[in-house]
């Protein structure tokens, strides 16, 4: 199984925010953005986290194949 965040990352350029703030909004770690951002798994309470500050469907920010 793999994921992708690809959907997250269009849709923080789309809403024009940047990692840091994200970072700041949704108190996660600069080592889960990083895991984010090499498509590695994080726990799910922190991808709802995003999901819900975004005011989008988990399924509006990843990919699982």
């Amino acid at each position: 199984m793999k994921v992708s965040y690809n959907k997250l990352w269009k849709l923080l350029i789309d809403k024009k925010i940047k990692k840091t703030d994200l970072i700041r909004e949704v108190k996660i770690s600069p080592n889960t953005l990083a895991k984010l951002g090499k498509d590695k798994f994080v726990k799910m309470e922190t991808i709802s986290k995003i999901a819900l500050y975004l005011g989008v469907q988990i399924s509006d920010i990843t990919n699982i194949e």
